[in-house]
C-alpha cells in the first residue's frame, strides 16, 4: 500500500481481488450458520415445543428465531464501535468465533422430549449469541469491501456482501433438499435436522482461518485516516440523518429477505400444502437468482447510480408482490412457486445488490462500521427478525393466506419514501 501524490491510496488490483474474495467467503460461512435455523423452523418446532398444538409450536419457534434478532442492535453497537476503533479485521474475527459458538449450541441442544423447557432455553441462548455476532457482521464486512474498492466499483464490491448471504440461502436450501430427499422421515425428525448445524460448526474453523489471514483495509490502516474516540456518540450527533435514511432503506431489504426467502419453506409447507422438498428446491433456485443477480445489480449501480436502481426495484416489488402471492395461492404448485420466487429474486437482487454501497457511502471511514451497523441492524431487529411471526399472525388474524405480501408491500412504500429524500454519492469520494 502506498499513497500517491494525489492523496489516493494505491492498492494493486490483485490485492483488491484477494481481499474481496476472502471477505466474501468468510461472510458466506457466517451467514450460513445464522440463517439455516429459518429453513428448518417447521422441523425444529416439533423437536423443542409440545406437539399438541402445532400452530403454537410454530409461533414459539419463529419467536425464538426473532429473539435472536433482539441482540442484533447490541452486536451492532459493540462490534460496530470496535471495528471503527480497532479495525475491520479484528471485528470480523470476533464475529466468526461467536457465530461458531451459537451454532454449536444449536447442533447439540437437547430436545423437548429429552430435557423439557431446558432444551428451548438452550435454543434461545444459541440464537442470542448468533444474533450478537450477526449484528457486527454487516457493518464490518461491508466497510471492508467498500474500503478495498475503487470509487467507480464500490457498488460491485459491496454487492458481494449480499451475494454471500444469498450463497448461504443456496447452501441452506441444498442441505434441506439433501436431507429431505435422501433420509427417511423418521431419521429427519430424530437427527437429520441437526446436520446443517453440525456442518456449520465444521466450517467455523475455515472461516476463522480465512479471516486470520486478511489484511486490514488500506483506508483504515492509513495514517491519514482519522480515528474517532467515540464512534457511537459522533455517529448519532453528526450523522443521525444518514442512520435514519439507512434504516428506512433497510426495511424493504430485510422484510424481503426474511419473508420471500427464509420464511417461504415454512409458509408453503404449512399454509399451501406444498411438500417440504419442493419448498427447498424452489428456495434454492430463488437464492441462486439472488446470488448471481446481486453483482450484476451492484455493477449496474456503479454506472447509472444507486438511487435510480433502488427506486425502480422498490416500486416494482411494491406493485407485483400481492398479485404474485395471489397467483401462488390460487395455483400452489412447484412450477408456480419457482416462477414467483425467481421473479421476486430478480427484483430483490436489483434492490439489495446496490444497497450495501448506498448505506456505506452515507458515512466517513472513521464512523462507517458504526453508522452502517446501527442503520441496518435496528431495522432488521424490528422488521426482519420478527417477520415470520408477524406474517404468521397476519394470516391467522385476517384468514388471508396472501397476508405476507401486504407486509412486503408496506415495507416497499416506506423504503420508496426514504430513497426519494436520500443523497446519491455513487462514485464520489467518501473518505
Amino acid at each position: 500500500m502506498t499513497i500517491e501524490s494525489s492523496g489516493e491510496i494505491f492498492v494493486s488490483d490483485r490485492k483488491r481481488r484477494h481481499a474481496i474474495v476472502a471477505a466474501t467467503i468468510g461472510n458466506g460461512l457466517e451467514w450460513f450458520d445464522f440463517t439455516v435455523y429459518g429453513f428448518f423452523a417447521a422441523l425444529i418446532s416439533r423437536q423443542f415445543f409440545p406437539k399438541e398444538d402445532p400452530l403454537t409450536a410454530i409461533l414459539l419457534t419463529v419467536t425464538v428465531y426473532g429473539v435472536g434478532f433482539c441482540m442484533r442492535p447490541v452486536g451492532a453497537i459493540v462490534l460496530g464501535v470496535y471495528a471503527d476503533r480497532h479495525g475491520r479485521k479484528a471485528a470480523l474475527t470476533i464475529t466468526i468465533l461467536t457465530m461458531a459458538l451459537g451454532t454449536a449450541l444449536l447442533g447439540f441442544a437437547p430436545t423437548y422430549a429429552q430435557a423439557g423447557v431446558f432444551g428451548a432455553a438452550v435454543l434461545m441462548l444459541a440464537r442470542l449469541i448468533q444474533g450478537f455476532s450477526a449484528g457486527g457482521e454487516v457493518g464490518s464486512a461491508t466497510s471492508y469491501l467498500v474500503e478495498y474498492a475503487r470509487p467507480e466499483q464500490r457498488g460491485l464490491a459491496a454487492s458481494w456482501q449480499q451475494t454471500s448471504q444469498a450463497l448461504a440461502v443456496v447452501l441452506g436450501g441444498l442441505c434441506g433438499v439433501a436431507i429431505t430427499q435422501f433420509l427417511p422421515q423418521e431419521a429427519v425428525e430424530s437427527w437429520g435436522w441437526r446436520v446443517p448445524f453440525w456442518f456449520g460448526l465444521l466450517i467455523g474453523p475455515v472461516g476463522l482461518y480465512i479471516r486470520a489471514r486478511l489484511d486490514e483495509t488500506p483506508v483504515f490502516a492509513a495514517e491519514t485516516t482519522r480515528k474517532s474516540e467515540s464512534p457511537l456518540l459522533e455517529t448519532l450527533s453528526a450523522h443521525g440523518r444518514g442512520v435514519l435514511s439507512g434504516f428506512g432503506v433497510t426495511i424493504l431489504w430485510t422484510v424481503c429477505t426474511y419473508v420471500l426467502l427464509f420464511y417461504m419453506p415454512l409458509y408453503v409447507e404449512k399454509f399451501l400444502n406444498i411438500p417440504a422438498k419442493d419448498a427447498f428446491i424452489s428456495t434454492t433456485l430463488g437464492g441462486s437468482v439472488l446470488m448471481f443477480g446481486c453483482p450484476v445489480a451492484g455493477r449496474l449501480s456503479d454506472r447509472i447510480g444507486r438511487k435510480t436502481l433502488l427506486l425502480a426495484a422498490a416500486i416494482a416489488i411494491g406493485i407485483l408482490v400481492v398479485p404474485l402471492f395471489a397467483w401462488l395461492n390460487a395455483n400452489p404448485t412447484l412450477p408456480v412457486l419457482v416462477t414467483v420466487q425467481v421473479v421476486l429474486g430478480l427484483l430483490l437482487a436489483a434492490f439489495t445488490g446496490p444497497a450495501p454501497a448506498l448505506l456505506a457511502e452515507q458515512f466517513p471511514a472513521a464512523l462507517r462500521s458504526t453508522g452502517l451497523s446501527l442503520a441496518y441492524n435496528f431495522a432488521v431487529a424490528l422488521f426482519g427478525g420478527f417477520a415470520a411471526l408477524i406474517v404468521t399472525l397476519l394470516i391467522e388474524k385476517t384468514g388471508m393466506k396472501i397476508a405476507p405480501s401486504f407486509y412486503v408491500a408496506a415495507a416497499a412504500l416506506v423504503s420508496v419514501a426514504t430513497l426519494a429524500t436520500m443523497r446519491d454519492r455513487t462514485g464520489q469520494t467518501i473518505d
